[in-house]
């Protein structure tokens, strides 16, 4: 049976619905006032939602005198969505509520790197989620470490993919599946509920195996003309002697992370980047301290360029960025600076810790699929099927 959505029937409790997603444990009385809704209106569009078991309502907590209100809950046997984090090493997968809440997390290193037996192991995971919630899961999200176009991984230099169809990971399920840049999907969390929430205009940045991130225009990311905006890695901060895995030359990947330290430290090239930066910041000798300020400088004046790019209101670190910040923060500060135009010096965009540390990527991706779930149309076949 085909759904016929009569545009704006269910737009309100959509806008009710977004605003539960994006604020977990918001009051029914803040949705009415953000959203301009009379108290009646109010109460008959959640008992809608009630009744249709996308929410439910408890008691908020007493605050004096007023009228009760209450929080507004997913449903217990509501919409759930599949959110999916691969990394380098390891994959991790949560389900999320409407209200994102996470119910169920599981985590495991990867026994091969090849893509089939890695996209193997998530599209079991796919199928068992659905085993286990039925038509209650909706969307899979994955964020991966690489360029994604239209749900093709078209390079992930860091795990030596390339030309990678990703939907092979809810192949048979009938499943929508939205892929993102783990990057960009840390940034998107980072701005919904993290440290630059309420910023106009945040850059986001990550450090792991190089450096990704993107540009957040009111919690939207600016993605491009294909969608790949934000290999900020891959701008040419770097020396143009040294070839990137991606093809390019002078990547500023090279500078900022565990390759650039071992280069610096003149030790072989590590097999798990990650780690040994992880290792040599527990070291306490002067060599380590010095490759680690190279470093440091190499982070905060491409920063700095970026800053001076985008103009933004806040800058966001997530991964190695921040205990290598930590390590050397003057040395930090002082290249910040130095590489700002003259008039950002006064007043700088604070550079603040993300807030979603280390499940930036994995909220990032519930934070698009709940997108997904509360859109109008979305709304609608689910309640038809109610």
């Amino acid at each position: 049976m085909t759904t016929v959505v009569r545009r704006g029937q269910w737009q309100t409790a959509a806008d009710v619905l977004t605003r539960v997603s994006r604020r977990p444990g918001i009051t029914r009385a803040e949705v009415a006032r953000e959203l301009r809704l009379s108290t009646s209106s109010a109460t008959e569009v959640t008992a809608r939602l009630r009744e249709v078991q996308l929410l439910t309502e408890v008691p908020a907590p007493s605050r004096g005198r007023g009228r009760p209100t209450t929080l507004l809950r997913a449903h217990p046997r509501g919409p759930v969505v599949l959110a999916l984090d691969l990394r380098q090493g390891s994959w991790r997968s949560a389900v999320v509520a409407l209200d994102g809440s996470f119910l169920d997390q599981q985590s495991k290193r990867h026994r091969s790197r090849r893509p089939q037996v890695v996209l193997g192991n998530l599209q079991r995971v796919v199928e068992q989620v659905r085993d286990e919630y039925g038509e209650r899961l909706r969307v899979v999200s994955l964020a991966a470490p690489g360029t994604i176009r239209d749900n093709h991984l078209m390079q992930a230099p860091t795990l030596d993919w390339s030309e990678l169809d990703l939907e092979i990971v809810t192949a048979g399920t009938g499943l929508t599946l939205l892929a993102g840049n783990d990057a960009t999907l840390s940034g998107v969390a980072e701005a919904r509920t993290g440290a630059a929430a309420g910023a106009g205009t945040a850059l986001h940045l990550i450090v792991e195996v190089g450096i990704g991130g993107t540009l957040l225009i009111d919690g939207v990311p600016a993605q491009g003309r294909s969608g790949a905006g934000g290999e900020y890695g891959h701008v040419p901060f770097g020396d143009r002697a040294r070839q990137c895995p991606c093809g390019a030359r002078g990547c500023w990947d090279l500078e900022v992370d565990g390759r650039a330290l071992a280069r610096h430290l003149k030790e072989p090239a590590p097999e798990d980047p990650y780690g040994y930066a992880e290792d040599v910041l527990r070291r306490t000798g002067p060599a380590a301290s010095r490759a680690v300020a190279r470093v440091v400088t190499a982070l905060a004046t491409g920063i700095a360029g970026l800053v001076n790019a985008h103009d933004p209101d806040v800058v966001t670190l997530g991964g190695l960025a921040i205990p290598l910040r930590a390590a050397a923060n003057s040395t930090f500060d002082q290249a910040y600076l130095a590489g700002l135009m003259t008039f950002h010096r006064a007043s700088p965009p604070p550079v603040m810790p993300a807030a979603h540390q280390p499940d930036g990527p994995l909220r990032g991706a519930a934070a698009l699929a709940l997108d997904h779930l509360t859109a109008e149309p979305s709304i609608a076949t689910w309640a038809d099927r109610r």
